[in-house]
């Protein structure tokens, strides 16, 4: 009898297993090609706008076209990885498959003109996209098309980063705080390894970091674990302050600004004027690399060269008048460019390694930004290696915890609350609908309580 179990449970996960093989690795190799395309193009706009950098002074024309486009064609993908995250929850209409060829061309005119922004949301929109796409192509069923977009996602981000282990844990912590829909594992991990080969297979080359402190070997040191503690409390304090000064701005940009074309205009006009005041081009673009040796790059905060002490500030106000005013793109690398400078302020204040505390902040800022603790472990071991594993995930869940309910991605649901929420909130409520209910008064006799309730469960 047990042998019988046994059997058809093993034959059930191998049909399980050739199924999403077959679904997600086809739909992955596709998504990872249109990475390369998406990162070599990047790449091109990037040196071209070195290589002319009178482009700069075209950048509220190319905010007018954006907005334009958008506003013409761009109809539910306006949507972006918010209109992701939703359709994964609750399936509907789907993601309209314009949204791929829309936020590719749209994010390389941003970069090309001089625009701070990423590329993480470039690529969850084409992963989700085309894998919205796939689905109704093959008409899978709803429980089907939450885990194909979910796959769509882990896709894109673990062939844009090349960090496939981290891409297929971000798809499945992205959609909820503190909850992890294990039943998309299986196909998330196949399309992320998928995606980030088909990426490479193009010739594509990520840039390296590394944290060399201690690469002797790991050796848990009292202080320093203190001093990356105290440094993971500022880095969610940042996340916190990034996603709340985003979400601010852009509020703030449609109200004094109700035509939708000028918004860019305003935008590129500050982002002009900005440069000027700094005397600097630095935080203009990924901010990755740079043809100025003596620039401000994020490889090269992880040097203990000198920098100014308020590069994260800087680089923080050209994201967000960027985001703000209609331009696409991501947040995520301005974010690990944010995070690594504030590490590298920290580390002179804090005495302590610094390229380790860039590294710690590269992470442990887009923990706090985008509510994912565990991906963000995951993607500092794969980028900067395992010796200092202990200390990626205590700042990464440290800014995880400071960062409060808010996050960048406004459509992530609050599965287990990181505190006390309003009574007012719905089961399940999202990001959006808890940054518009006033806080929960938390007083003594109600923590007395959450202790009391801990204790008795711990005995049961």
């Amino acid at each position: 009898m047990i042998p019988c179990r046994l059997m058809a449970s093993w034959a059930a996960q191998t049909r399980a297993l050739l199924k999403w093989l077959l679904l997600t690795a086809p739909l992955a190799a596709v998504i990872g090609s249109a990475c390369a395309l998406f990162l070599w193009g990047l790449d091109r706009a990037t040196q071209a706008r070195f290589d002319h950098p009178g482009l700069l002074y075209a950048l509220p024309l190319a905010g007018i076209v954006i907005v334009w486009v958008y506003g013409r064609f761009g109809g539910r993908a306006d949507g972006g990885n918010n209109l992701i995250v939703d359709q994964i929850h609750e399936p509907g209409a789907g993601v309209p498959l314009r949204m791929a060829p829309l936020i590719l061309l749209t994010t390389i005119a941003t970069h090309l003109f001089g625009g701070s922004a990423g590329r993480e949301g470039t690529a969850v929109q084409l992963g989700g996209s085309l894998a919205s796409g796939f689905a109704r192509l093959v008409k899978l069923p709803p429980a089907d098309t939450r885990l194909v977009l979910m796959a769509g996602v882990a896709a894109g981000f673990g062939a844009v980063f090349g960090t496939p282990i981290a891409g297929a844990i971000f798809a499945l912590e992205v959609l909820s705080l503190g909850q992890i829909r294990y039943e998309a594992l299986l196909p998330c991990l196949i399309a992320a390894l998928v995606g980030d080969w088909s990426c490479h297979a193009w010739g594509i080359e990520h840039t390296a970091y590394g944290i060399a402190a201690g690469n002797g070997g790991f050796h848990l040191q009292g202080l320093l674990l203190a001093k990356v503690t105290l440094a993971a409390v500022v880095f969610g304090l940042g996340g916190l302050a990034f996603s709340e000064a985003s979400h601010g701005a852009a509020s703030l940009v449609r109200r004094l600004c109700p035509q939708p074309l000028l918004r860019p205009v305003l935008g590129g006009l500050l982002l002009i004027a900005l440069v000027q005041l700094l005397g600097t081009r630095d935080y203009l673009g990924l901010g990755v690399w740079s043809t100025d040796p003596r620039a401000v790059t994020l490889p090269g905060l992880f040097s203990a060269g000198s920098y100014h002490p308020l590069s994260w500030l800087w680089k923080a106000l050209f994201t967000i008048t960027t985001l703000a005013t209609g331009f696409k793109g991501g947040e995520v690398t301005p974010l690990f460019f944010i995070g690594a400078a504030l590490g590298h302020a920290l580390a002179g204040i804090l005495d302590a390694p610094t390229d380790l505390l860039a590294g710690l902040g590269f992470i442990g800022l887009f923990a706090a930004a985008a509510n994912t603790p565990l991906a963000c472990t995951l993607m500092g071991i794969e980028l900067f290696g395992a010796a200092h594993t202990p200390y990626i995930a205590v700042a990464c869940f440290v800014a995880y915890a400071f960062s409060g309910h808010s996050g960048i991605y406004l459509s992530q649901r609050i599965g287990v609350p990181k505190a006390p929420l309003s009574p007012s909130l719905p089961p399940g409520g999202t990001l959006r609908q808890a940054r518009e209910l006033p806080p929960a008064p938390v007083t003594l006799h109600r923590q007395i309580r959450v202790l009391l309730k801990r204790r008795l469960r711990r005995r049961n």
